[in-house]
């Protein structure tokens, strides 16, 4: 049988125990209080004050406003846990901390991929190997820097498409940078024939580019025979266009092959076709003549 006084004394006991209790963590809960509140006070002061010197010293919003949150949520825990000390919830505290632990290490296991991304666009905001607006090459594509972001870059392509690279590819590959000295190169290579005087070839083409707009008014344009080929004598003319930009560079290569075609063609200097030259006396073989005899002949023996 139930005793239900027993019972009765022991819940009244418990309840009892569980007021005097809280009586006597009273000053503790209204000091963790104050603290709370004014620790939350002050973080979001400190949070807008060092927004405002991030920006400053950070120019991208998106890693002022990164480093701002981790800060911001360093603080925040900071305070909970002067807070539940000061309520004699250490071990819980304890509890909290491991398991957050586990819980981020297996978050960082499930989110390898967007983890090193958002690491490699901390760097790249970093180091600024790249910057909006600069024309670029990242492994197999080129184009214009739309956006950097903290997972991804966007490139605007010379076709107009918008190309989203992880930012893991872009800090782990080469980035060919062609807004850094804010100059481009054209190497336009030409073939004349093997009859041409190398030397007159020389002097009309170096003449003949001299006057194209949009060339660097610091840097020497070169010319260099490179290479003797089936049908021509190549060689390569080198021109420094003035800017990065890509509608420039590409004026330029078409304004020195238009220069250079006039020049030539004023000149009588042969750019020539691909030849193939038929050589019937090798040993073994026979003459051209030979074989046009006898052709004839059997020309003559069908006619007979």
């Amino acid at each position: 049988m139930i005793d239900f006084n027993n019972a009765y004394h022991l819940v009244s006991e418990k309840l009892i125990n569980w007021v005097h209790d809280f009586i006597r963590l009273l000053p503790n809960i209204f000091l963790a209080a104050l603290i709370l509140v004014f620790g939350l006070f002050m973080a979001r002061r400190f949070k807008t004050f060092s927004g405002q010197l991030l920006r400053k010293i950070v120019h991208n919003p998106a890693l002022s406003n990164l480093f701002n949150t981790v800060i911001y949520t360093f603080l925040i825990g900071i305070i909970l846990f002067v807070v539940l000390s000061i309520l004699g919830l250490d071990k819980a505290v304890t509890s909290i901390l491991a398991g957050a632990g586990l819980l981020g290490l297996a978050l960082a296991f499930a989110f390898q991929d967007i983890a090193a991304n958002l690491i490699s666009g901390i760097f790249i905001l970093i180091r600024k190997p790249l910057n909006v607006g600069d024309i670029v090459k990242v492994k197999d594509y080129m184009g214009k820097v739309e956006h950097i972001n903290l997972r991804d870059t966007v490139l605007r392509s010379f076709q107009g498409q918008m190309v989203i690279i992880p930012n893991k590819d872009v800090f782990q590959n080469a980035i060919e940078n062609f807004s850094l000295l804010g100059k481009r190169r054209v190497d336009l290579e030409v073939g004349i024939s093997y009859g041409e005087d190398l030397e007159r070839v020389k002097q009309i083409t170096m003449q003949a580019v001299k006057d194209i707009s949009n060339l660097s008014e610091t840097d020497e344009t070169t010319m260099f025979y490179t290479k003797f080929a089936d049908s021509s004598i190549n060689f390569t003319i080198r021109l420094w266009v003035s800017s990065a930009d890509q509608i420039k560079h590409k004026e330029v290569t078409s304004d020195a092959i238009i220069h250079i075609k006039k020049a030539f063609d004023d000149n009588n200097i042969l750019i020539p076709f691909p030849i193939r030259t038929l050589d019937f006396g090798i040993k073994g073989g026979v003459s051209l003549s030979e074989t046009t005899v006898a052709v004839s002949n059997k020309s003559l023996s069908s006619e007979d």
